[in-house]
């Protein structure tokens, strides 16, 4: 990255040139283009030889250059309880069960600290957006100490208020450490969505509401979380469909299905997207579809989960939004989207065939589709003027590359493993050189290290 002092006063405040690659969205490609940016916005693209004048310039020459990429689907502060070996091998349910005695010692500072190291990887894996489902709530304004570290990083991020209000005790699974009461959640959610949340365009910081799932809230609550997402403008968020055992769940509980029960409550909206749903049925797919409902794909959970994949061709063809979520540390291990997005590739490969799934129609979940579930397709997602400025340069070494001359796209999710080079969120350089431009991260990794030890240690 190199800066000119006496650049002229009309030139672009940051310039990515010579791009071997430059994927503008899943329409254009522009063979050793650029990217000029202006005030956190996409001011300008074109072929070599077309280049404005720049303030500060990172070459991107023999690499590729794509949007950012955008994460439907996390739950950062897990990163505290990452690869705990009770759990490794056990079901969702099992998984859920061990864990959350851990997760009842969160507090503000465990939220903050998660946050800043998970939004540090995420940055790395070329992650520009993230949402975050934050669920347990054992003491207060823990997702306020989740912005807190995005405001500080400067990345753009979704926040989620989750809630569990079923404990054991209800008939649900967590313990009563971890939940809240139905009117603890809907004021908390309104004073969190009034404290933080930016409707303006090029917003960095959105709330959502978010239930956990639907056998860890009551039904009165999924109904009030929706009528009151409506009333502040708000989206939805919840798990749907993840697991066989959440049918039989529904229909003991509820008597009905888990989609029949998510529409009953208020939430079958084009403000909603779900993660995982991986077990709806043909009829229960067409009716998501015909409401808009998203969907966060999440390859890798649910490959170490062992609990079957979402139809993510179908699901396209049948016009829901699709997009990529690397779900939370504790089961996935990482917040890599770049492995979430090759995940992606090779799932939609294994289970449709050679041509079910391409390079770029991964890509093209992780950008467009993933911002199309935030409900941000005009301005994330995609490199065209007046679109935030949010891209990723690509970089991958000289020997995975060898051989490798004909696609670079294709090459980017076959031959990696890549890394970021550069990350920009909303025109500013978060990584470079493959590393996060973060003052306060050694700081937190210490911090981090200490409470993850303290949290299983202490189970």
């Amino acid at each position: 990255m190199t800066s000119a002092a006496d650049a002229p006063v009309n030139a672009v405040e940051l310039l990515v040139r010579d791009a071997e690659l430059l994927v503008v969205d899943g329409e254009r490609e522009i063979p050793g283009g650029w990217v000029g940016i202006t005030g956190g916005r996409v001011t300008g693209i074109g072929p070599p030889g077309t280049e404005p004048v720049s303030r500060t310039t990172v070459s991107a020459a023999g690499r590729l250059v794509t949007p950012g990429l955008i994460n439907t689907h996390h739950h950062i502060y897990q990163n505290l309880t990452r690869s705990y070996a009770p759990a490794v091998n056990g079901s969702l349910f099992d998984w859920l069960t061990t864990l959350y005695p851990l997760w009842a010692a969160l507090d503000e500072e465990a939220a903050y600290v998660s946050a800043y190291v998970g939004m540090a990887e995420l940055l790395m894996g070329g992650c520009t957006t993230s949402s975050d489902h934050l669920y347990v709530h054992p003491r207060p304004r823990l997702v306020d100490a989740e912005i807190r570290a995005a405001r500080d990083i400067g990345f753009r991020f979704h926040a989620t208020r989750g809630s569990m209000t079923r404990s054991v005790e209800d008939g649900g699974l967590p313990p009563r450490s971890v939940t809240q009461t139905d009117e603890e959640v809907l004021a908390d959610s309104e004073r969190v969505v009034k404290a933080h949340h930016d409707p303006e365009p090029g917003a960095l910081v959105r709330v959502a509401l978010a239930p956990c799932s639907p056998f860890s809230v009551t039904k009165e609550l999924m109904t009030a979380t929706a009528e009151l997402a409506e009333r502040l403008d708000v989206r939805l968020h919840t798990h749907l469909a993840e697991d066989r055992d959440e049918d039989s769940y529904c229909l003991e509980t509820y008597g009905c299905r888990p989609v029949e029960y998510f529409e009953e409550t208020g939430w079958m909206s084009d403000r909603t997207w779900v993660a995982h749903c991986i077990y709806p049925n043909d009829a229960e797919l067409r009716r998501l579809a015909a409401a808009g409902v998203g969907v966060a794909h999440c390859p890798s959970s649910n490959m170490l989960i062992g609990g079957g994949t979402a139809r993510v061709r179908e699901m396209r063809e049948l016009g829901l939004p699709v997009g990529i979520g690397c779900d939370g540390s504790a089961s996935t291990d990482h917040a890599s989207l770049w492995m979430e997005t090759r995940g992606a590739l090779l799932l939609g490969r294994y289970r449709g065939g050679p041509g079910a799934m391409t390079a770029r129609d991964a890509l093209d979940l992780a950008t467009r589709g993933s911002a199309r579930c935030l409900g941000r397709a005009d301005e994330l997602g995609h490199l065209r003027p007046g679109a935030c400025a949010d891209l990723v340069v690509w970089d991958l070494h000289a020997v995975a590359l060898a051989g490798a001359v004909s696609d670079p796209l294709e090459a980017w999710l076959r031959c990696g493993p890549a890394r970021a080079w550069t990350t920009v969120v909303a025109g500013k350089v978060l990584v470079d050189r493959g590393e996060p431009v973060l003052p306060g991260l050694a700081d937190a990794l210490r911090t981090h290290g200490g409470i993850a030890r303290r949290m299983q240690q202490g189970a």
